[in-house]
């Protein structure tokens, strides 16, 4: 999953501000529990925390019982990547607003591997959806599809 690719960029200040040493994944489980717990958020300088931040609440706020371990930090991930993309993004733009939003660096190929991987499934949820005669899935498949793959 596209999620498990993700980087931070800052992760030494992380590290500082944990107290312990972290994996760089993003949302390798050791992060996830660092920044919704022990970690000393108000000693990051004020840029690295205002992502972190972001971070947060973009990915980690849910009130989920397994919360932030529970998967919706991913699925967040992957629908605010597929967003960015049918607002126009190109794999590039959606790279540096990653970085500039929250610290976190994806590869551009790995985006857009991401994004046609996407484009693949919505196409097989087409198929599967005019054979089981729905005909409001397959318009919001291909609604999806063209907005991923203009």
């Amino acid at each position: 999953m596209i999620a498990g690719r993700a980087r931070f960029r800052y992760i030494k200040k992380l590290q500082r501000a944990a107290g312990y040493r972290l994996p760089d994944g993003a949302f390798h489980p050791a992060n996830l529990e660092a920044i919704t717990g022990s970690m000393n958020i108000d000693s990051l300088d004020p840029e690295t925390r205002d992502q972190v931040m972001r971070f947060y609440k973009d990915f980690l706020e849910c009130s989920c019982r397994d919360s932030p371990l529970c998967g919706c930090p991913e699925r967040k991930f992957v629908i605010a990547i597929l967003e960015l993309r049918e607002m126009g993004l190109s794999h590039r733009e959606i790279h540096y607003h990653l970085i500039e939003e929250y610290g976190v660096d994806l590869f551009p190929a790995d985006i857009l591997s991401f994004l046609e991987d996407s484009v693949h499934l919505l196409e097989a949820i087409r198929s599967v959806a005019e054979l089981a005669e729905q005909k409001e899935l397959v318009e919001l498949s291909d609604e999806h599809i063209r907005q991923i793959a203009r």
